[in-house]
Order: structure tokens, then sequence, then C-alpha cells
């Protein structure tokens, strides 16, 4: 078998997934078709808790579920030992299902619903980060009413922007999420939870935003976080026994990102916590990251049968794929750029440049604009790489068209863990209308 950093090849010169063989799959599991290299995923998982390790310091590796929830997705976050973070009730309910200790969880959102905060509460989650005024005093309520206690952080907006897509960055004042520093509600926030004995305020959590490529982001984030915590210590004698620097680590989608491996990014996440906590006299707290895309984006791959082609004199050509904006939004979302290649042979030469454009009906359905392919026929298995994060998550009924199977392959094996839907699975909710009066 040969190998590159983007993708496998056997000695049939096609594409193979976790060792299988990328038309195999196809063929046993139909199109489109989402694939995870479970390996890969694994690698991912444990080359950023050795990088902790290295440093010598208490820390949380926390898969940011919203990337991918599954059963079986939870299932290898347990067995690498890592955390999740969830941030709907139905992530919850998923990784209840999957026997995932539920002390490992932490549990986001800008807008928990009372009976999600209830079901966290009555599951006794590890932590739950609140994000505003309304959910402290919800959850108060519901702490009361139930006569517990829990874990909480506050998840602040130290003001801090990532050089991302503006759908991306969260760091900044003017987010829907987290208290604002500069307007002291951070600090209202933190007195509020100090206050109350049915919140044990462990720690503080921010997020600068997505697909982030440089290390610059994370220190500017560390500094601001530690120049708050230095305050809080000095006014309110409070010092967090953890901080949570979010995700948003980025990944190779083309040729133009230039991605950094978790070793740099950790290690100069853990040096400028260790700078700014001796230069104000503060200790080291327990550092928690959150990577979702960065450990299944790279992972994951679409699989799409070419169908119809169209030619125009002087244009570029179309060539139409059986998925598209259904079971990959991002492109017509956020603009976002792929590479595709042919699974018969990955590595033959390109003959023209195209339109890979989905079956969706609309215009904008396009899953690369600029693809460069070698010839290709009807039939033929074209793979998307890099699309295991915000892809099946994401994906959608739109024009009632049903979503994908999820396989996972690993050492030459694969398994559905979850399955195609099917036209019975799209009207399985819906109910007859009943006239009422008239005619």
């Amino acid at each position: 078998m040969l190998t590159n950093n983007l993708y496998d090849i056997n000695e049939h010169n096609h594409l193979t997934i976790g060792g299988v063989d990328a038309l195999e799959l196809a063929q046993n599991f139909g199109t489109p078709l989402i694939v995870y290299d479970v390996a890969r995923i694994k690698q991912q998982l444990q080359a950023f808790q050795t990088a902790f390790a290295q440093q010598n310091i208490d820390y949380a590796v926390s898969y940011a579920s919203k990337a991918f929830a599954a059963i079986a997705m939870y299932q290898v976050v347990n067995q690498a030992g890592a955390h999740i973070d969830v941030v709907s009730g139905g992530e919850l309910y998923t990784a209840l299902q999957a026997g995932f200790p539920m002390d490992k969880v932490s549990f986001h959102g800008n807008n928990k619903t009372p009976a999600e905060l209830l079901l966290a509460v009555k599951q006794h989650v590890g932590v739950i980060i609140l994000d505003n005024f309304y959910e402290i005093e919800l959850l108060n309520q519901i702490l009361q009413e139930n006569q517990t206690k829990i874990k909480v952080m506050l998840r602040i907006t130290p003001g801090v922007t990532a050089h991302t897509h503006q759908y991306d960055q969260t760091g900044q004042e003017d987010s829907k999420f987290g208290f604002d520093v500069r307007s002291r509600q951070a600090t209202r926030a933190l007195k509020m939870v100090l206050a109350n004995s049915r919140m044990d305020l462990i720690g503080i959590h921010a997020h600068i935003g997505s697909q982030i490529l440089e290390v610059e982001g994370f220190e500017l984030e560390v500094q601001a976080l530690m120049q708050i915590i230095k305050d809080w210590s000095q006014q309110y004698d409070y010092q967090p026994q953890v901080l949570n620097l979010g995700g948003g680590f980025g990944i190779r989608y083309t040729a133009q990102d230039q991605i950094i491996e978790p070793g740099v990014f950790v290690k100069a996440i853990v040096q400028a916590v260790k700078r700014s906590a001796s230069k104000y006299q503060l200790s080291i707290p327990a550092i928690w990251i959150e990577p979702g895309r960065s450990i299944v984006g790279a992972a994951g791959y679409s699989l799409y049968t070419i169908g119809s082609r169209k030619d125009v004199p002087g244009l570029q050509s179309y060539v139409n794929v059986d998925g598209g904006m259904g079971d990959n939004i991002r492109p017509a979302l956020y603009q976002a750029d792929y590479e595709a290649i042919l699974a018969r042979n990955p590595q033959a030469a390109a003959v023209e440049t195209v339109h890979l454009a989905g079956r969706y009906c609309e215009s904008g359905d396009i899953l690369i604009d600029q693809q460069k392919l070698p010839a290709s026929h009807p039939g033929d298995i074209v793979a998307v790489l890099a699309t295991g994060a915000y892809g099946y998550s994401m994906a959608s009924n739109y024009n009632r068209v049903p979503r994908p199977a999820v396989v996972f392959a690993e050492a030459g094996q694969s398994q559905l863990v979850i399955k195609r839907e099917t036209y019975a699975d799209l009207v399985s909710h819906d109910c007859f209308y009943q006239q009422k009066g008239g005619n």
C-alpha cells in the first residue's frame, strides 16, 4: 500500500480508506457515502494527549462532538480516554446511549432549554458551561428543585478574534456567546456564581473561532484570560482550577492550508499559560481544549457517483454527482474549499478543470468550483477529501433526499455505523391532513 498525508492507495491504484478499497465501499454500501478512517481519528486524539503529557501539566482533551456525533463516534472517543463536549440534549442523549461516562461531559450552548438542563443535572454531567445570566437563574432553579449541586464554568468573550470566516469567529465582543469582559458582564456573572452554594465554579472557558492555522491567536487568548484571572484573584480571591481554551485547530482542506501539528499548538498554549502564571504569580490551572474538526475532519471522505455532465463551448464544464449540499452544506454556506480525486486512480493526471456540482435544485450547489480531474465517466466514484467535520452533522433532507450512510473503516474492515435513510424514513413523521369544515 502506498500512502501520503492525504490518502492511501492499494496495488490496484485505488483509493483506500482504513485499508478498505473505496470502490468496494461504494459498491457494498452505495453512494453518497461518508467513510471515516478510524485509525486517523485515534491518531489525532493521541497526538493531542501525548503533547500535553510531554508538557507535564494537568489537562483534558474534550472532543467537540458537534463536528460529528454518533454512538460509534462516542465509543471511539471513550476508548481513547478523552472527554466530550455537547451542545444539545440530542448530543447528550446520544452520548448516554453510547455509554459515555457522564463525568467526562461538558455541556455547552447559548440557549439551553429547561428540559436540556434538567437532563444534564439528572445525568450528573461533568460540567455545565454557563453562557448567560438567564441560564444562571434557570440552572439555579433546577438545582434547587432537585436539591443537588453541579460543577460549572463561565464562558467569556475576551475580545480576541481568530483569523477565520466571520461566521466562525466567537471570541470577539460582538458575539452571541458568553459573558463580555469589557462591559464587566463576566465579573458580574463571577460574583453571582461564587455566591451560589449549588454551583461549583471550577473554571473559565473561551473559544476564539474555527479553522485556525496560527498559534498566535491562542497565545493572545491565553494572555487575555490570564489577565482576567489575575484581576479576579486580586479582587475576589478566585483562581480557576481549569482554563478551557476551546478548540478551532485547523486542518488541511486544500494545498493552500498550511497546517500545524497538535504538538506545536499544545506547546505554544502551555508555554503561554506558564509565562503568564509566573508573571502574575498565579498557580497553573489544568488546561482543557476542545478539538472537533481537527479530530475527525481529515479522517472523513465523501464518496459520490458521477452522473450527468454539462459541456458548453468556451465555459467550464459541470460534472454532477449524486450528493451535494444536502450532505455537505459548507461550500454553499461558508464558501468552504475542498479537493477531490477519482477513487479508481487518485494519481491519474488531470486533463480538465470542472465544476464538481451536486444534485440539489440550487445553482449554488457546487461542491468544488474548480476541480482538476482526469477523464471521468458516468458511474465513476469521486472522493472528496477531508469531509469528516460538519458534513453529516449539518446534513439535511432538502429536496426530500435521504441522508447518506456513514461507515467506519479500520484495519482493512468496514462497518456501518449510521444507516442510509430511506424514502419511508422521510415520511415517517409526516401526518395526513384532515380537512376541517367546508366542502
